[in-house]
């Protein structure tokens, strides 16, 4: 399986499918590369070399005790790119992933890229400070520490039958397979990793690393995502950054990889060839 190794000698596992102009995927917590799989086979059967990464402390990369915050996820998502050599490259984060690749451009600037696409992404600033009162309360991610610690696999679990896909709302269907998969996903994360990983995706304020956006940005966001809420989420983030794009999925949850699959990949295509 093919990896890159970072300055602290932790192997960082991928995917390149296709064959064209970049795109590298950034997953959320707790999930791996494998949640970008739908979109990932629409981007290389659409002309694209689609490159997904799974963080480190998750899917089949180096379960480190250290670096399990936004920095760290940032400058190995540098290695990842830098070591490929990818130039021109479209980067796309969804959730957690949307503040690693906020957190990039911060830290490494757009010198090798041309666009980024921000999905039901975490940025600009999740928690609820003096200087950010419409964020999330800390009580909301004190609870998520507290199952981990008390019982792991049916906090994921509950996470995937109720808000993540929008599962508590009347009418909603989404598969056990899908459900399934989510769980699978977050228990080959490290318990330790993925704990630390909370902190990292609610406490991180992106506010300045999204100023450093100079490139076009394509922000897609769902009005029912109960995890990100829009006006925290996408709506913020569209506001901050110059130029960019917002788009709202009506009624759409969190997990917009699954549930809007193809309506996800059908603008993310879109979005690239524009370029």
């Amino acid at each position: 399986m093919p990896y890159v190794t970072t300055a602290d000698d932790a192997r960082i596992y991928y995917k390149d499918w296709g064959e064209g102009r970049p795109v590298v995927l950034s997953h959320g917590w707790p999930l791996s590369s494998d949640s970008w799989e739908a979109q990932q086979l629409a981007l290389a059967s659409g002309g694209f070399r689609a490159i997904a990464h799974d963080r480190r402390g998750h899917g089949r990369s180096t379960q480190t005790w250290h670096g399990n915050d936004m920095d760290t996820y940032a400058d190995d998502l540098a290695t990842l790119i830098d070591t490929l050599d990818l130039r021109e490259v479209t980067l796309v984060g969804f959730s957690t992933g949307g503040g690693e690749v906020a957190r990039y451009i911060g830290r490494h600037g757009t010198a090798r890229v041309a666009q980024a696409v921000l999905v039901s992404a975490v940025p600009p600033f999740m928690l609820q400070t003096d200087d950010n009162p419409g964020g999330v309360p800390v009580e909301v991610f004190d609870g998520l520490r507290a199952g981990s610690l008390a019982d792991r696999s049916q906090l994921y679990r509950d996470l995937a039958d109720g808000p993540f896909f929008g599962e508590n709302r009347p009418g909603a269907d989404v598969s056990q397979g899908i459900r399934d998969a989510f769980w699978r996903q977050g228990l080959q994360a490290g318990h330790h990793n993925a704990y630390e990983c909370i902190a990292g995706f609610s406490a991180t304020d992106f506010r300045a690393d999204l100023d450093a956006f100079d490139i076009p940005t394509l922000v897609i966001h769902g009005d029912d995502d109960q995890v990100v809420p829009l006006p925290v989420g996408g709506q913020a983030s569209a506001a901050r950054i110059k130029g960019a794009t917002l788009t709202v999925y009506p009624g759409a949850p969190h997990g917009i990889t699954d549930t809007h699959k193809q309506q996800l990949a059908d603008d993310l295509l879109t979005f690239l060839r524009s370029h």
